[in-house]
């Protein structure tokens, strides 16, 4: 039972840092959600969409574990808030949160670690375009679910939620901290394989 795993086959970085396990998989996947839980308290306070350092997390959870696990760290992320823990931006948590304006993000996390994690597990990761690529592309999804998510929600508290109005909401003031975060990604993931790869 001990060689059980959610790991992929192909190998992505936390893949070096312990034997694949099923009780190691657990750890890095509760590991994932707290980091997540912990960079949605670095905010700067906006509405009805703050910005976070959430998205930076989300990216790498999926690029370090992998595409199912990196989608089951952001589930457990999501489901710790709902059950009342304070994971959310700000503090917040409960169901409400999720069914609010920034819902259709959370649901994009989800998707965009799988994705990030799918792409990492073709080795991404290794180099510096390739990740900047993948985080680029993961921060896409967040926003294809997001965007019509708030678009509905401003809708239904009486705001403007024309396409110019939800975008400049959404997306354009996030533009500048993604692009960021992909370069800073750009750097940081194809130096820790380096680091792992001298290691091994």
């Amino acid at each position: 039972m001990s060689n059980i795993t959610l790991a992929a086959s192909r190998p992505v970085l936390a893949d070096r840092l312990g034997a694949r396990s099923i009780a190691t998989d657990i750890a890095f996947i509760a590991a994932g959600a707290a980091l997540t839980a912990g960079a949605a308290q670095i905010v700067i306070p906006m509405w009805p969409v703050p910005i976070t350092g959430q998205t930076f997390a989300v990216l790498f959870v999926g690029a370090t574990l992998g595409s199912l696990r990196g989608a089951l760290s952001m589930l457990l992320y999501i489901g710790l808030g709902v059950a009342g823990l304070p994971v959310f931006a700000e503090g917040g948590a409960g169901l409400a949160k999720v069914l609010g304006p920034t819902g259709g993000y959370m649901i994009g996390f989800v998707l965009a670690a799988a994705l990030v994690g799918w792409l990492a597990q073709r080795e991404w990761d290794r180099k510096v375009l390739g990740t900047i690529g993948a985080f680029l592309a993961g921060t896409v999804v967040i926003y294809a679910v997001g965007l019509p998510w708030l678009s509905v929600a401003l809708g239904q508290l009486g705001y403007p939620n024309d396409l110019s109005a939800t975008l400049q909401a959404g997306l354009y003031p996030f533009i500048p901290g993604d692009i960021l975060k992909a370069l800073i990604a750009g750097g940081l993931l194809p130096f820790a394989w380096k680091l792992v790869n001298r290691t091994k």
